[in-house]
C-alpha cells in the first residue's frame, strides 16, 4: 500500500541526493518554492495533501531522474545511506532576531529540516542561498552546512554574525587579537576588516550542496 508519508519521504530524499532542500527542489523544477514545504503536506483541517503528477514530472525532469528511480526511493528503507536531518533556514532570514543563541546554534520555531550527508557536529545547521550575491562560490538554491563546533582556520569559508545582528558569509584571511580580516565570496564585493569586539560569533562552512 502506497502511503502519503512514503511519497513525501521520497521527494525529500530526491532533494537531498541533489544537494537541495524541498524548496530548492521545487525552485529547480520551476515550481513555487513552497510547493513541497511541510506546511503544504496537510491542510489546516487535517486532510492529507499529495503532490500532483505534474509537479512530480517536473521534478524528475529537472533532476534527470526516472520514474523507476523515484519508485526505488519510495521502496528503499529510510537511513539506507548515512544521512541526517539538519535544521535549515533561508540565508536571508539568518540576520533576524531569535534565530541563534549566543554561541551560533539554531533556536526558535522558524527552522525547516532537510536531509544531507552525515557530519560530526550535532549542532550543525544549513542555510539555503537565495540570489547571486555569493556567486560564483554559491548559487541560488545551494545549501551550505555550517558547524558552530568546528575550529576556524585561515582560508576557511565562514559565516559571521555581528553584534548588530548583521549576518554575512566570507572567507577568513586573518584573525588577530584585535581585528579580523575577511575576503568576499563574490569578487565584486570589497574586503572587510572588523574589530574582534564587533563579532558575536563566527562558524566554519563545512559542506555545500552544489
Amino acid at each position: 500500500m502506497l502511503r502519503h508519508s512514503d511519497i513525501w519521504h521520497a521527494l525529500d530524499r530526491l532533494a537531498a541526493e541533489n544537494g537541495l532542500t524541498a524548496s530548492g527542489l521545487a525552485r529547480r523544477a520551476g515550481l513555487d518554492p513552497t510547493t513541497f514545504n511541510k506546511s503544504k503536506r496537510v491542510t489546516r483541517d487535517g486532510k492529507l495533501r499529495w503532490p500532483s503528477t505534474e509537479s512530480l514530472a517536473k521534478v524528475l525532469e529537472a533532476t534527470g531522474s526516472s520514474l523507476a528511480m523515484f519508485v526505488a526511493l519510495i521502496e528503499s528503507p529510510a537511513g539506507a545511506s548515512r544521512r541526517r536531518r539538519f535544521p535549515v533556514l533561508g540565508y536571508a532570514q539568518a540576520g533576524d532576531p531569535g534565530m541563534f543563541d549566543e554561541r551560533g546554534r539554531p533556536t526558535g520555531e522558524h527552522w525547516d529540516e532537510a536531509e544531507f550527508p552525515e557530519l560530526d557536529d550535532p549542532t550543525a545547521f544549513g542555510l539555503e542561498i537565495s540570489g547571486d550575491s555569493m556567486a560564483p562560490s554559491y548559487r541560488d538554491g545551494d545549501v551550505i552546512i555550517v558547524s558552530p563546533g568546528a575550529d576556524v582556520r585561515r582560508g576557511d569559508r565562514v559565516v559571521v554574525r555581528l553584534k548588530t545582528g548583521e549576518f554575512m558569509a566570507k572567507q577568513l584571511q586573518r584573525a588577530g587579537t584585535r581585528r579580523v580580516e575577511l575576503a568576499p565570496l563574490n569578487p565584486a564585493h570589497p574586503k572587510l576588516s572588523l574589530a574582534t569586539d564587533e563579532i558575536a560569533w563566527m562558524a566554519r562552512i563545512i559542506w555545500a550542496s552544489q
